[in-house]
């Protein structure tokens, strides 16, 4: 699997939490990162899920698999 396989939903932060975006993965519970725009915050999202998947296997855990929402 490959971190671009999972879906990834970005959200912009409020002011008063630092004003950036929020990038989670819903499929990898507790994966998310953020960024200055939204493209970086897809991009620091991937290496997020990245580093999820080899923790959870390092660790012998499941993987959920790659889901996407129907556009």
């Amino acid at each position: 699997m490959k971190p671009e396989d999972y879906e990834v939903v970005i959200r912009p932060l409020p002011v008063a939490d630092g004003g950036r975006y929020l990038a989670t993965a819903p499929a990898l519970p507790g994966c998310k990162s953020d960024g200055d725009t939204p493209q970086d915050a897809l991009a620091n999202a991937y290496d997020a899920i990245a580093c999820w998947i080899e923790a959870a296997e390092e660790l012998g855990r499941a993987v959920p698999a790659a889901t996407r929402a129907a556009a």
